[in-house]
């Protein structure tokens, strides 16, 4: 697959290049350039990172790193199957429980929310950091939702890091699905506050909770063009404006 020239393979993160220096000098840098573009596109183009993942997989399987970029490729690209044989290999090199949320997340993907919630409960989550466990609270809280138990995905989720005020990388995220789980259970006016906290701490626009709590307030978005045909004495069905 074709890379621009400006990849020069030293972009990637400075464990991964330690991790590369097992290669020959060529070889490490062709995986690195592909390991770049996975980076570079697993969100805009996740089937194209998806295919620069492979590359990087047929020329150094046996690196964990490129073993974990292809998982996360095949996740974004829903092969949930694929994703969690890589994190599991990766795993078994690195003996890092680093991956152990997605891989449960894996599980839910492939129908199997039971064994999630099994994961949920093994020793392995007393080993992660704050930020994976609050991940692994996530994926319980989503893994009880498949199985229809609304109640519990709300009690999962309750937690001194869903009520702490300081603001966290994962907070918006948390807020966000509790805010869904209480609004899914018919608790509208609580959903609404949780929205609304969810707004609050989202600052990079990682959720659409400012969208879904419009939602809630029953605001609607209407083009310029529909205004100005409504204006003009043209009927506009309000059910068919643009809604955020």
């Amino acid at each position: 697959m074709p890379i621009p020239s400006e990849v020069t393979g030293e972009e990637i993160d400075k464990d991964v290049r330690q991790e590369l220096q097992s290669l020959p000098k060529t070889l490490a840098e062709d995986v690195a350039k592909n390991l770049v573009m996975v980076a570079r596109l697993i969100d805009e183009d996740p089937e194209a990172a998806y295919g620069y993942s492979r590359v990087a997989l047929r020329l150094a399987s046996r690196v964990a790193a490129v073993r974990e970029a292809a998982g996360f490729a095949a996740y974004a690209n829903q092969k949930y199957g694929e994703a969690l044989a890589e994190f599991r290999a990766a795993r078994r090199m690195t003996g890092s429980v680093e991956l152990w949320p997605v891989m449960a997340d894996c599980e839910r993907g492939l129908g199997r929310p039971e064994k999630a919630l099994d994961m949920a409960g093994a020793p392995e989550v007393n080993k992660l950091d704050k930020a994976g466990q609050v991940e692994m609270r996530l994926v319980a809280a989503g893994a009880r939702r498949d199985m229809g138990q609304l109640d519990a995905a709300i009690v999962t989720l309750q937690s001194p890091e869903l009520a702490s005020h300081s603001v966290q990388p994962w907070t918006a995220r948390l807020r966000y699905a509790y805010a869904d789980a209480l609004l899914a259970a018919g608790r509208e006016a609580e959903a609404r506050e949780w929205f609304a906290k969810a707004v609050e701490a989202d600052r990079d626009g990682s959720t659409d909770a400012s969208d879904r709590l419009a939602e809630l307030d029953g605001v609607e978005f209407t083009d310029a063009l529909a205004e100005d045909g409504e204006a003009e004495g043209d009927s506009v069905d309000g059910d068919e404006d643009g809604r955020h």
